[in-house]
């Protein structure tokens, strides 16, 4: 699982107004969740932070690849045996993952849970895992040996050994699953903030937009610019809060698919865009894929934006965003 750090700034509001803002922390998928909404009073806030509550519990009943009931533990335990008929909502989650993981020539591959049992990021790991461990287990990744059917609505892991899990990408779809349903029971503004995937709808009590600041990677108690927000997901994919350190070497939780190893040259990536589901799949990807490769596909995609620190401390942007400095000293 991976812990992102993204900022809210809050902004001074000049003027009394009938709404007010209510906040609600609590694990979930096994992660910090806030649940944010813009209520007249406690009452109506309490309703629709259980509305949010229900619908992430619900995603994780579906989507948990832990729990034995779910419907991707399901098709895991059915690898190279047979098909497995899942949900519409399952199905099409994991169709629009195959999409990514070609856009991105596997840098992005929900098989990747294969290789999810070899490395530790609890502080418990103290040596290199065996190679031949890593490559035995990379052999099961591959997105184009899950093999979807349509018609039947079933989904197939062509060999035994395969897993997918959708630790890459679950926070930001339950976010959006939330904030989908907030918006249809009538809440008519808040912010998810699954662990730092971040999905907003409204504007604060003030009128304003949402503001959202991206941690400084090399100094997280710092942030280094500051974004307005309207209706839009933003994630951040960082070296910062879940790693390793070993023989000297810090390793990242992000780990590339496509050798087994965790990715490395950048400290964070931030993208912006309309889903934070997508955002989430893109910033791990980039991480993964390296900067250059990451800002020529941004800027391919519209309304999709990024901002990424590599390991220098550079700071590197696609094209259509305008980055908002802050003086640290000050800050």
């Amino acid at each position: 699982m991976r812990y992102l750090t993204v900022v809210l700034l809050s902004l001074m509001t000049f003027f009394s107004t009938a709404q007010k803002k209510f906040d609600h922390k609590m694990k979930l998928m096994g992660s910090s969740f806030t649940i944010t909404v813009v209520a007249e009073n406690q009452q109506e806030a309490d309703k629709h932070i259980k509305v949010a509550v229900e619908e992430i519990k619900r995603i994780e009943n579906l989507i948990s690849s832990w729990k034995e009931t779910s419907e991707t533990s399901r098709i895991n335990k059915n690898a190279g045996i047979k098909p497995i008929r899942v949900s519409k909502e399952l199905f099409s989650l994991i169709e629009r993952c195959q999409t990514i993981s070609r856009i991105t020539n596997g840098a992005f591959d929900i098989s990747f849970a294969s290789i999810d049992h070899i490395w530790n990021f609890d502080g418990s790991m103290k040596t290199m895992p065996d190679s031949s461990v890593v490559e035995q287990s990379v052999r099961n990744i591959n997105y184009r040996n899950i093999l979807l059917d349509k018609k039947k609505r079933t989904v197939f892991l062509k060999h035994e050994g395969m897993k997918i899990g959708f630790g890459a990408i679950g926070k930001g779809y339950a976010a959006d699953k939330a904030k989908s349903r907030l918006q249809k029971t009538g809440s008519r503004a808040g912010i998810i903030n699954a662990s730092g995937d971040l999905t907003t709808w409204g504007r604060q009590p003030s009128g304003k937009k949402w503001t959202v600041g991206i941690t400084n990677p090399l100094n997280k108690n710092r942030v280094f610019s500051w974004f307005p927000v309207d209706d839009r997901a933003v994630v951040t994919s960082g070296d910062y809060e879940q790693f390793v350190e070993l023989n000297g070497t810090k390793y990242s939780h992000i780990i590339d698919p496509r050798t087994g190893y965790p990715a490395h040259g950048l400290a964070s990536v931030t993208v912006f865009a309309p889903k934070a589901e997508l955002a989430d799949a893109l910033a791990t990807s980039i991480f993964v894929m390296g900067a250059d490769a990451g800002i020529n596909m941004v800027d391919q995609i519209k309304h999709v934006d990024c901002v990424i620190v590599d390991k220098n401390g550079n700071i590197l942007k696609s094209k259509n965003i305008q980055l908002n400095t802050i003086n640290n000293e000050e800050n």
